[in-house]
């Protein structure tokens, strides 16, 4: 892959998808009286890796990632087409659903997984983190950001929508209690909380639910701060309920292709 031009049409319009929800999530920020802005993760499923470079050439630095299948070639091929060319390599961030089997490979090139919902991946994640260290040396591996995924669906099973397929996240319940296994794990950094907002209902109450046990999992783990939540089509709301991190994909890169 050739490094892009910016007379290339393809980076004029994602750099013109790049500025509107720039543009969308400062007027977020000062609608809710906030002087920080949340950190902007551009997520690139199904789109290929030269997006990606792409991003990196205009000043991305964060990128999401649902499928390990997907990811993990895409992130081989992002890093070698911009090895020497002057302009880092983003973070990856791993924000979709997680077998345990695939720990071991989103070990080696997500800097956060941001959808940890239960203990036997913590230990799978804390198993991969080790292993690199005891390869590559401590000093050459960092720890891996963890966030636990909420489901901050307060409807009943019954009561959700058919055919909409789960969300995905830990109950609230048993919050507390991943939280400490994450932070206790060799090679794992808690870092907060994640949510997905549940389908046909107002997002800004699963994101000020989230809100409310984020700052009860900081009261015993101040480290904690990480709210990752917001979309294309409830950014807004999720930075008036204080998200840290907004994940944005196709009002960035366009529609999704089909997935393979």
């Amino acid at each position: 892959m050739a490094e892009p031009l910016q007379d290339d049409p393809r980076v004029a319009e994602i750099a013109a998808g790049l500025e509107a929800v720039r543009r969308r999530i400062a007027d977020a920020a000062a609608a809710a009286g906030r002087a920080d802005f949340p950190e902007l993760i551009v997520v690139s499923k199904t789109h290929p890796a030269e997006d990606v470079v792409a991003l990196a050439g205009l000043g991305v630095r964060q990128v999401g990632e649902n499928r390990d299948q997907e990811a993990r070639p895409k992130a081989a091929a992002v890093a070698e087409a911009l090895a020497g060319a002057g302009v880092p390599a983003p973070a990856w961030h791993f924000i979709g659903q997680l077998q345990t089997n695939k720990a071991k490979h989103v070990a080696r090139y997500a800097s956060a997984v941001h959808s940890v919902d239960r203990l036997d991946l913590v230990d799978a994640l804390s198993r991969a983190v080790v292993l690199r260290r005891e390869r590559e040396g401590a000093d050459a591996v960092s720890a891996l950001d963890c966030l636990v995924q909420v489901d901050v669906d307060d409807r009943a099973d019954e009561d959700r929508p058919e055919g909409i397929g789960p969300r995905g996240g830990a109950a609230p319940e048993d919050v507390p209690e991943l939280a400490r296994a994450i932070a206790a794990a060799d090679g794992l950094r808690l870092r907060g909380l994640m949510c997905v907002a549940p389908r046909a209902v107002d997002p800004a109450a699963a994101f000020t639910r989230l809100a409310a046990l984020s700052a009860r999992v900081r009261a015993e783990h101040p480290e904690a701060d990480a709210l990752s939540m917001g979309m294309s089509g409830d950014l807004e709301a999720a930075v008036a309920a204080g998200a840290t991190h907004v994940r944005v994909g196709s009002d960035i890169l366009g529609a999704r292709g089909a997935v393979g």
